[in-house]
């Protein structure tokens, strides 16, 4: 069936996780269309921060995604500013947690899947009633080319992002016939702090690697930069795309799922390794 375009330049949109990775690239990208900008995360600093870098009307809210009141109370501050019909509400924020299932710290992966997943249930449950009050809107989740696949030493983050994929697929299903949609996207490696930031105990392959080191490792394994990646979703959207594929990696996740849906990772380790060894030579292997 055809697409249905949904323009966003110029037109109001709602970001969580805006003060730094995919979640600022987008709101720098948006706002320099002209779209009005209401954004969100728990880090001030950083909110402020890409408050400043923007160039259009901009409302900010320091907000933990895992409070599904103060989401709600959000959704009532964004509906008293906008001048427009909302376009567009992105839930971004997320978190990472780096451990085998057998060494799992149960705080450690209730905090991701609060953040992760319910933080994307608050977001859509409060803004939705503004899209259908409007018939006319989208719902962008942020899953994780980990909702394709399940990863080792990634099982709550998996989890999480598998959760977000289905739920946004079941909403989607219940959006039929209205001017309302809603659409997974499936980044893959982004240069973005968010290893950085993961909770670590110790190092899942009982390698001796610091938490710097890990997070070196993966920053080494990303393809796509925030920026990119924020140009990419953009575009979907725009698109009308139900599912956004964000990056090359991405794609070869896809294409793993449906061709070897338990085989998988023979092929993801190969890429690891070629990857790595780009890294040290400089040059690809």
């Amino acid at each position: 069936m055809p697409r249905t375009r949904r323009p966003l330049s110029g037109r109001p949109v709602m970001i969580t996780g805006a003060a730094s990775g995919i979640g600022r690239s987008l709101a720098r990208s948006l706002s320099a269309t002209g779209s009005p900008v209401a954004m969100a995360d728990i880090d001030r600093a950083g909110l402020k921060e890409t408050a400043a870098a923007l160039t259009g009307p901009v409302l900010t809210r320091v907000l933990d995604v895992r409070d599904a009141a103060d989401q709600l109370a959000f959704a009532d501050e964004v509906r008293d500013w906008l001048t427009a019909p909302l376009a567009a509400v992105f839930n971004n924020a997320g978190v990472a947690v780096s451990s085998s299932v057998l060494d799992a710290v149960p705080e450690d992966d209730e905090w991701l899947r609060r953040i992760n997943f319910d933080g994307v249930v608050n977001g859509t449950r409060a803004f939705l009633p503004i899209l259908v009050e409007q018939d006319h809107g989208v719902i962008v989740n942020t899953s994780s080319v980990f909702g394709l696949l399940g990863m080792p030493n990634q099982s709550a983050y998996c989890a999480a992002k598998f959760a977000v994929r289905g739920f946004t697929d079941g909403l989607r299903q219940e959006l039929r016939g209205t001017g309302v949609s809603a659409v997974n996207v499936h980044p893959g490696g982004i240069s973005t702090n968010i290893a950085r930031n993961a909770r670590v105990r110790k190092d899942p392959e009982g390698r001796g690697r610091t938490h710097e080191q890990m997070a070196a490792e993966f920053e080494a394994l990303t393809l796509t930069t925030p920026e990119k990646a924020a140009e990419i979703i953009r575009r979907g959207v725009e698109h009308g795309k139900s599912r956004i594929l964000v990056g090359p990696d991405a794609y070869l996740f896809d294409l793993l799922a449906r061709v070897t849906p338990t085989h998988y990772y023979d092929a993801v380790a190969l890429l690891e390794r070629r990857l790595r060894t780009r890294d040290t030579t400089g040059a690809p292997a």
